[in-house]
């Protein structure tokens, strides 16, 4: 199997059928029958599974992988990846914001920079201003705190060797973010501006954006426990001040230390950086404990399909 395509389903039934023909072409074209599509259903709420596994019946090149229920687009990419047989894996969405004409233009450039891994870089941003705005605002977040380079605007469309597919799949972690994984891989990888299309809104919620945020940064960085050290030592040594200068002043200058709503205002700062504190902690012990467990990532109910070698 020379060429594996992995897309992830997820209210996607009503571009499959051609998200199907255009991959179908583009891998014809590269590597003429010697290919596999896999797609994945996300525990979709709508009926992409049947228009799936109405493909794979079909076309002897469609393998359904079907979750037991919805786990999450990384996890989902990475059962993909588990179950792709191609010496070259093309990871795209299915919802044709990405172009299957990619593998084409990522292929030739792969073999030109004798690269592991091509990926898409978006030259502008999607969407309207919010969008961009908070997608600036996210990578700027997640470069200063994370202890990994992580490139602006990336998408999910990228073409890998086998070798490198393999050590992506040795990373064992419950609590999977996926675009940084991509990246402590390592390997040699290079970049191609894209431009991605808007085809239908976005699963992504700003509350899973901040979501996916906090699990990136307490995944791939201790950070926020070093800014929590720093921000107890900066406020005992500016307690200490004040209680220098109260003594003082008491003792050199006998005028009484007055101060209700100063302490007040303390204890409601001070009240809430604690919280907030042991908040950070807390992610933090709740991700070793969903690591400890070693509960599966996913479970797979049914694969359908025919398997090619």
């Amino acid at each position: 199997m020379k060429l594996s395509i992995v897309a992830t389903l997820y209210q996607s039934a009503d571009h499959i059928a051609e998200f199907h023909q255009r991959a179908s072409a583009a891998a014809q074209q590269l590597v003429g029958d010697e290919y596999e599509i896999v797609l994945v259903n996300d525990g979709s709420p709508d009926n992409s599974l049947d228009v799936a596994v109405q493909l794979s019946e079909a076309d002897e090149h469609v393998v359904v992988v079907d979750l037991s229920r919805n786990f999450g687009h990384h996890k989902a990419m990475m059962v993909g990846l588990e179950h792709a047989n191609g010496e070259k894996v093309f990871l795209i969405d299915s919802d044709l914001e990405e172009e299957p004409e990619w593998l084409i233009s990522f292929s030739e450039q792969m073999q030109t920079d004798q690269a592991d891994v091509v990926f898409g870089t978006q030259k502008q941003r999607k969407g309207g201003w919010f969008e961009r705005w908070s997608g600036f605002v996210y990578y700027s977040i997640l470069n200063w705190l994370a202890n990994v380079k992580h490139p602006r605007d990336i998408t999910t469309a990228r073409l890998m060797t086998r070798r490198y597919v393999d050590a992506l799949l040795s990373h064992k972690e419950r609590e999977i973010v996926i675009s940084f994984l991509w990246i402590i891989t390592g390997f040699k990888q290079s970049s191609q501006t894209v431009k991605k299309h808007k085809a239908s809104s976005t699963t992504y919620s700003i509350l899973k954006k901040v979501g996916h945020l906090t699990n990136a940064i307490t995944s791939f960085s201790e950070a926020p426990l070093k800014i929590i050290f720093l921000c107890g030592v900066f406020i005992f040594i500016v307690a200490m001040a004040n209680a220098a200068f109260l003594v003082v002043t008491r003792l050199f200058t006998s005028q009484p230390v007055d101060g209700w709503t100063s302490i007040m205002v303390s204890v409601w700062v001070l009240g809430g950086m604690i919280i907030s504190f042991i908040g950070v902690i807390g992610i933090y012990l709740a991700k070793i404990f969903s690591e400890t467990k070693q509960r599966p990532y996913v479970i797979v109910r049914d694969v359908y399909g025919k398997r090619r070698n």
